[in-house]
């Protein structure tokens, strides 16, 4: 007979993994099934080795400005496997920490495997966890994604670097072609760049984060550009092949095309949902064309009894919205229900500088009819930016002209994504900008900056 669960979550993500363990802690018979490590995308190969890796980027960029803060180095090399070891160490690390956290509680039960429905029953739903089959009262999604590959004339050929493999190609490529101006597409070629390989970033449209405000996309840029970063914009990948030594790119751009070739090639053209072999037909999920499950403001699918958490739910796909749905679907499942999609979503480019942002840009503000005022600071006005030799952004924020609500803010400069929080409470409260100007803030410091610029708004 097969077992019985009050809740099965398929997925081990940062969503998941809480929201199975607050489960069980509400005496709820749960299991988590997984099918290959713990932590999802954000431990294993995102969050937290990219960002390690970055801390050593950063670290080799600081050097090679030595001279500009009177100190002089002799010479500097970058051992880029090293760099990587240490990033995989970080990640292994949190890996085994949440193995350790599941396996000593006993509930919820861990299931190794590839989880899929196989039919709905009077208990619920019976589902296959490779050999294993067990029932649930109620099933969580939690699968993520992974890399995007469009249908492209020899995509499928081509060994690219993903965000998936990144730390298992050890060797610094030379010359790289980043395919794609998104955030991810931003932050790695800056990564490569800074590691030693002379990076091409391709991007299909006029401009980088296509979705962000002019002014914002061309300064980060220019940032990336005076670092050596090559952008081909309105460019559109036509075709790829492999090289004996490397890969060759065909581009098209209006009214012609154009080879371009390079020992690897990074793709980063967004993520694609791992909803396809969930067998979601059987009972009845919705999924839209590109595998993103459908869900009301509660996470609840078409499905009575099947909720979807996570990237794979549509919206903003980021470890902290990820993280928030657990909250969601605790408060709606053992809680009074009170928490919903309705909520202010934060997330920041971890280039360098960065790009911390919230809310609405300028122009979907002015898209939507919005009587706007905008302020905006350079960080060189900044005390403490000009000390440590960190000028380079700007905060713009975006406020109601008759209520003085701030509607958005972008603040691109070091430490924007803990900077940004300050807008993200004040959005939260839904005060007006004012109460800012009301505080005093230590000097010297970068947050002087976010209240300063408040004085810019007209």
């Amino acid at each position: 007979m097969a077992e019985h669960y009050d809740f099965l979550v398929i997925g081990g993500g940062q969503g998941g993994i809480p929201l199975a363990r607050a489960l069980a802690a509400a005496g709820k018979r749960v299991a988590l099934a997984e099918r290959k490590h713990l932590g999802g995308s954000c431990v294993n190969f995102g969050c937290t080795p990219t960002k390690a890796a970055f801390a050593s980027a950063r670290v080799a960029h600081l050097a090679r400005r030595a001279s500009d803060y009177g100190i002089e180095i002799s010479s500097m090399s970058v051992d880029f496997p090293k760099v990587l070891d240490r990033a995989q160490r970080i990640a292994l690390e949190s890996r085994a920490r949440l193995q350790d956290l599941l396996e000593w509680s006993g509930n919820p039960q861990l299931l190794r495997g590839h989880a899929r429905f196989m039919e709905r029953t009077d208990a619920g739903f019976k589902i296959s966890v490779d050999q294993l089959r067990v029932t649930a009262r109620e099933v969580v999604l939690d699968t993520g994604t992974r890399s995007a590959k469009p249908q492209i004339q020899g995509i499928a050929g081509a060994d690219f670097i993903t965000s998936e493999n990144w730390l298992t190609h050890r060797e610094l490529p030379r010359t790289l072609l980043v395919i794609g101006g998104g955030y991810i597409g931003l932050e790695m070629g800056q990564f490569y760049r800074r590691m030693g390989s002379e990076v091409t970033i391709i991007e299909s449209s006029a401009q980088v984060l296509p979705q962000e405000d002019q002014d914002v996309a061309i300064a980060l840029q220019r940032a990336l550009e005076a670092e050596g970063v090559r952008f081909l914009m309105n460019a559109r990948l036509t075709g790829v092949s492999k090289l004996s030594q490397g890969v060759s790119a065909t581009v098209s751009f209006d009214g012609g095309s154009d080879q371009v070739t390079a020992a690897a090639a990074f793709l980063a053209l967004g993520r694609q949902p791992n909803t396809d072999e969930l067998g979601l037909d059987l009972v009845g999920v919705h999924a839209t064309d590109k595998g993103i499950v459908q869900v009301d403001e509660r996470l609840a699918t078409s499905t009575p009894g099947i909720w979807a958490m996570g990237d794979i739910r549509g919206g903003p796909m980021f470890t902290h919205t990820s993280w928030d749905d657990y909250r969601i679907l605790e408060s709606q499942l053992i809680g009074d229900r009170s928490r919903t999609l309705e909520r202010i979503a934060p997330y920041a480019v971890f280039t360098d500088p960065e790009l911390g942002r919230v809310g609405m840009t300028e122009k979907q503000a002015r898209a939507l009819g919005h009587d706007v005022k905008v302020g905006h600071l350079e960080m060189r006005h900044n005390g403490k930016a000009r000390e440590n030799g960190e000028t380079r952004g700007f905060v713009k924020l975006v406020t109601h002209a008759a209520d003085q609500r701030l509607l958005g803010a972008a603040i691109l400069s070091v430490e924007a994504a803990e900077l940004v929080h300050l807008y993200v409470e004040l959005m939260n409260t839904g005060m007006p900008y004012q109460a800012l100007e009301r505080a005093i803030y230590i000097h010297p410091t970068l947050s002087e900056a976010t209240q300063s610029a408040i004085a810019t708004i007209h």
